[in-house]
C-alpha cells in the first residue's frame, strides 16, 4: 500500500495541475470502491473550483471553492493519473474528473480498495480523519509525545509506531527503516522503551520520511505505486533493511533478519538494533 511519502509525492505532482481548475464534468464508471461512491457524487462536484490539494496521513484532500473536500485514498493498487481528454478509458478506470485545463484526473484501481468520498463543509470533522495522531513531519510530533503515549503499552513498538492514532501515516516500510536508524528492534515492547530512545526514534522517523519524500517515495514489485506522471519512486535504492532478509547490514555487515510482527513482515539487524 502506498505510504505517506508516496501520497505526498502524488500531492506535489498534482497540485500545480489541479489548483484553480474547474471540474467541468464527472464520470463515475464504477461505484463499488472500498466504500460505495455516493449517489449525486458527480452533481456535487460539477462546476466546483479546486482551491488546494492537501494531505492528511495517507489521504489526499481536494479542497473546493464551496468548502467541501474530496477525500481520496489510493488503497492497495490505486493511481491518480492526469490524462488527455481523448485518452481511451481502460479497465479499472473508475472515476474521471474532466477539468477546465483540458485534462482529466483519472482514478485507476484494479483491486477497488481505494476511496473517493465527499466531506461537506457543514461537517467539522470526518470519521476517517478525526482520530488521527499528529503528522510525523510536523512540529506536533516528537519523542516526548511518543514516550508519553507508550506508557503501559504492551504492543510491539513497530505496531505502536504504525498506529495512526499515535502518529499519522507511518506504514510498514518506513516503520522498519526508522527503527533501524534508531537502533530499536521492531518486536520490543513499546512501554519498555525509555524517553531518550523515543526521542531518537522520532528523529529517525522525520529523517527517513523526509528523505523518502524528496526521493519521490518507494516503488516495490508488490505495491504498484507510480506518481502523478507515472514516475516511479527512487527511495527503494536507499532501503537499509526492508525486504533485505539475508543481505548484509549497510552498517556492520551482519545478515538482515525477517520476523513477523502483528502479521506483517519486519526486517532488522540483530547487531545494530537492540
Amino acid at each position: 500500500m502506498p505510504e505517506l511519502p508516496e501520497v505526498e509525492t502524488v500531492r506535489r505532482g498534482l497540485e500545480p495541475h489541479l489548483v484553480g481548475c474547474t471540474i467541468e464534468e464527472v464520470r463515475v464508471h464504477e461505484r463499488r470502491l472500498r466504500w460505495p461512491v455516493e449517489r449525486g457524487f458527480a452533481q456535487k462536484l460539477r462546476g466546483r473550483i479546486i482551491r488546494s490539494v492537501e494531505r492528511r496521513a495517507k489521504y489526499l484532500l481536494l479542497r473546493l471553492d464551496n468548502g467541501d473536500r474530496l477525500i481520496l485514498h489510493l488503497g492497495m493498487s490505486g493511481r491518480l493519473l492526469l490524462l488527455e481528454p481523448a485518452t481511451p478509458r481502460r479497465k479499472h478506470d473508475h472515476l474521471d474528473l474532466r477539468l477546465s485545463s483540458h485534462r482529466r484526473l483519472c482514478f485507476h484501481d484494479p483491486r477497488r480498495f481505494g476511496t473517493a468520498l465527499l466531506w461537506p463543509a457543514s461537517r467539522r470533522t470526518h470519521a476517517l480523519l478525526k482520530n488521527l495522531g499528529p503528522e510525523p513531519l510536523s512540529d506536533a510530533f516528537d519523542g516526548n509525545g511518543l514516550f508519553e503515549k507508550s506508557r503501559g503499552r504492551t504492543v510491539a513498538v513497530k505496531n505502536f509506531l504504525m498506529d495512526g492514532r499515535i502518529v499519522a501515516g507511518v506504514g510498514n516500510i518506513y516503520a522498519s527503516e526508522s527503527l533501524f536508524h534508531a537502533g530499536i528492534r521492531p518486536g520490543t515492547t513499546a512501554g519498555r522503551i525509555p524517553r531518550a530512545r523515543y526521542r531518537r526514534l522520532a528523529e529517525a522517523v522525520r529523517a527517513v520520511l523526509g528523505a523518502a519524500v524528496e526521493q519521490g517515495g518507494t516503488t516495490l514489485k508488490d505495491h504498484g505505486f507510480v506518481g502523478a506522471h507515472t514516475d516511479p519512486g527512487r527511495f527503494q535504492v536507499r532501503l537499509a533493511v526492508y525486504d533485505r532478509a539475508g543481505a548484509p547490514c549497510v552498517n556492520c555487515g551482519t545478515s538482515i533478519r525477517r520476523l513477523l510482527v502483528g502479521q506483517r513482515s519486519s526486517f532488522y539487524c540483530p547487531r545494530c538494533q537492540r
